[in-house]
């Protein structure tokens, strides 16, 4: 079991008790657990009693949990704390901007125990009338439940490309003499995913479906199956599932299909030519082939979205895109100076250790409080600790950043002097959310004016599955980054995914770098930077437009060439 799993129901034992109103020293043992785990980089799993208490911050009866999560997937103190709590009311926890002491009370006084009860105290003004809450806090809660309603049934990528491969093998594993794709939101790289999609390619077309109905973990929905496809449910990740199945001559055909969007599919690129017309001259043995047979280069499959793919591949001008090896550095992460579990020393030698030449450390700024942001004496007091690292590490660097709260006026939260200091700024919106399109766009160019901005930091402030992000106009913010040679991250946390794929071409085309950033909290949360770099595939992204695949050099001679010309 990974150990975020673990920490995950840690986290949830310490909610439930807050709930259910328990000694506050036994919820703050529990939190000080996940705060002890979230320092632990090697995996918990396997290790013995003694070794588990061996751990700073981990006593006996944590290391025992451990175990039991383990072997069984639960402990006592949490069943019990499940047993006693309906299953709605837990849902409640999950809902952004309500924690367990008012959901206790929606609990309690208005005696609400599902979701959708509490959507309709909403709707009837009751929640308003409940001590503590009031009509703007209801209307929040209202549109958090919409949300969450709205995505109920999908997953992140990050979430279900596991799900997929897994669900993959047991396929395999099923029907060993079969061909098995995945097609679908997975192969395509879809930020959020709906449905887990195969081909399966079988001379045994009957025997097929008996056989994935014997895979633990599917559910059949036989009204909706027919012979060429299983429909049902995968209960470990709760998706939808569909299996077409195709003979072994159709594979690449089918295959291809299902890993396309329908715009791609259908677009007229010749003559009263589309792909699908292509299809239904020949079986192919290779997706490429079928390309070829339309005479145009292979498409990858998370560019297949009808956007002018089809027009690139004709004049053979499609762009070489990012890989995760193409990196040379990681940019906006953050250490113990604010909210990250890490120390600067810890971030900067994993991050050496993963094969990059540079850290750009941003930890949070002093509005953001509520993240341990830092005042003016604790900046200089880390860029001390920096300069003393990058001798120390050398030729690996650590470069001075900062991730600037961009303050209502669309000001950043230092005066100039402290500004000067660092080596590059990211600037983002962390506070006052409920913005509309043109506020939230006027706070942002005006952040993107200031000479100090190096980079605008996740432009929407989006939550996938979570919470929308403001409404902006973004070819505004685009060119103003053009304009002010601001570069724009893909924010790569799972959660985040921010700068959307849909707009990465478009700053492309006005010459705007792109930053592959992690935003990293964690040494963990290096790993994220893979679904940054799927994100930039799917817009279009390559080697020469990512400002990270700069080598140290560079990256350093960029940062002081923009600082001298700050009048």
């Amino acid at each position: 079991m990974e150990n975020k799993k673990i920490i995950k129901l840690f986290k949830l034992a310490s909610e439930l008790m807050e709930l259910h109103d328990e000694n506050p020293f036994k919820v703050r043992s529990y939190v000080n657990a996940v705060a002890a785990l979230e320092l632990v980089e090697e995996p918990l799993e396997g290790k013995t009693q003694a070794e588990l208490e061996s751990i700073s911050g981990v006593g006996k009866s944590t290391a025992a949990h451990i175990i039991e999560i383990c072997q069984t997937g639960s402990f006592p103190e949490l069943d019990q704390l499940y047993a006693a709590t309906p299953p709605g009311v837990v849902e409640m926890l999950g809902i952004k901007g309500i924690g367990p002491k008012k959901v206790r009370l929606i609990w309690k006084e208005l005696g609400t125990e599902t979701v959708e009860d509490l959507l309709d105290a909403c709707e009837q003004d009751k929640l308003s009338k409940v001590k503590g809450f009031g009509a703007k806090t209801q209307e929040n809660i209202k549109q958090a439940l919409l949300f969450t309603q709205q995505n109920r049934g999908k997953l992140l990528y990050a979430e279900a490309e596991p799900a997929a491969e897994e669900l993959a093998q047991s396929i395999k594993a099923a029907l060993p003499e079969a061909q098995v794709a995945i097609t679908g939101d997975v192969r395509r790289y879809l930020d959020i995913v709906e449905t887990l999609q195969f081909v399966v390619a079988t001379d045994a077309l009957a025997a097929a479906a008996e056989k994935l109905n014997g895979i633990e973990g599917l559910a059949q929905d036989e009204k909706a199956s027919g012979p060429m496809v299983w429909r049902g449910l995968h209960t470990v990740s709760g998706l939808k599932t569909e299996v077409y199945f195709a003979e072994p001559k159709c594979f690449a055909n089918e295959t291809f299909v299902r890993s396309a969007s329908e715009a791609h599919l259908t677009q007229v690129f010749a003559a009263g030519k589309s792909l699908l017309s292509v299809l239904k001259q020949e079986n192919h043995a290779m997706e490429e082939d079928i390309y070829a047979a339309a005479g145009m280069a292979y498409v990858v499959p998370e560019l297949r979205e009808g956007t002018n793919e089809l027009q690139l591949a004709m004049e053979n001008k499609l762009p070489t895109l990012l890989e995760l090896s193409d990196l040379k550095g990681i940019l906006h992460n953050h250490s113990t100076y604010s909210d990250g579990a890490h120390t600067l020393e810890q971030m900067a030698i994993a991050c050496r250790d993963l094969g990059y030449q540079y850290l750009g450390i941003s930890d949070h700024s002093k509005t953001a409080s509520y993240a341990g942001g830092l005042r003016e004496g604790d900046v200089l007091r880390q860029q001390k600790e920096i300069d003393a690292l990058n001798e120390k590490l050398a030729p690996f660097k650590i470069f001075k950043g900062i991730e600037s709260d961009i303050l209502g006026d669309g000001s950043l939260d230092y005066e100039p002097d402290i500004l000067a200091t660092f080596d590059f700024i990211v600037a983002s919106i962390h506070s006052n959310l409920n913005m509309d399109e043109q506020k939230a766009t006027e706070r942002l160019l005006r952040a993107i004016e200031n000479p100090y901005t190096t980079m605008l930091g996740h432009p929407t402030g989006r939550l996938l599955l979570r919470r929308e992000g403001y409404p902006i106009n973004h070819k505004m913010v685009i060119d103003a980054c053009a304009a002010h040679n601001v570069i724009i991250e893909i924010n790569a946390n799972p959660w985040r995914l921010d700068l959307d794929w849909h707009w990465v071409q478009y700053a492309l085309e006005q010459g705007v770098l792109i930053s592959i950033n992690p935003d990293a909290h964690h040494t963990s949360g290096y790993a994220d930077m893979k679904y940054g770099v799927l994100v930039g595939r799917k817009g279009g992204l390559t080697k020469e437009m990512t400002f990270n695949t700069k080598s140290v050099e560079e990256v350093e001679k960029y940062f002081l060439e923009r600082k001298e010309k700050i009048k």
